[in-house]
């Protein structure tokens, strides 16, 4: 499969597992309504309308202020997809895919909601983690993958001198 498909694949499934979790937890689940619902010991579905970004810094509810982390959003996604365009790696693009999928979910929300849906809460006893949601996972795996290849990848450069028997190739 081209990657190219591969990464837009990738990003336009991500969007839809984002999208029908948000639609089930708010019309199925009807978490609003509910609050919190315990899952597992260490799991629980938690009701979070998030106004701002990571972490939910920047967190004015107003329209000026998620019009403009829309924008900004949509700014990122175009540039995601110009670097998916241009990258060899699969890896990569699925990477920058899956990425690119939960920021435009995201923004969705803030289209449609004025705020991201914010549901899954990990935490052991009274330690919890951050509300997040599909998306917000999608694009932590993503980040995750780019830093990991990023740490190993070698340069392209030394490689190509290995079968040349340069001595000066590690």
């Amino acid at each position: 499969m081209n990657r190219r498909l591969a990464g837009l694949t990738m990003a336009v499934c991500v969007f839809a597992a984002d999208q029908a979790s948000k639609y089930w937890i708010l019309n199925g689940l009807r978490l609003p309504d509910r609050g919190m619902v315990e899952i597992l010991p260490v799991l629980n579905f938690v009701m979070v309308w998030n106004h701002g970004i990571t972490f939910g810094m920047f967190s004015n509810p107003s329209l000026l202020a998620g019009t403009i982390l829309a924008l900004i959003a949509l700014a990122v996604v175009a540039g995601l997809i110009a670097w998916l365009w241009r990258v060899e790696r699969l890896t990569t693009t699925l990477a920058i895919g899956a990425i690119t999928g939960g920021a435009v979910g995201n923004v969705l929300d803030r289209v449609r909601h004025g705020a991201v849906v914010d549901f899954i809460e990990a935490h052991i006893g009274p330690y919890s983690w951050y509300v997040f949601n599909v998306a917000d996972a999608a694009i932590v795996c993503g980040v995750g993958v780019l830093l990991l290849e990023s740490l190993f990848q070698r340069d392209a450069p030394a490689l190509s001198k290995q079968g040349t028997g340069d001595k000066e190739a590690p």
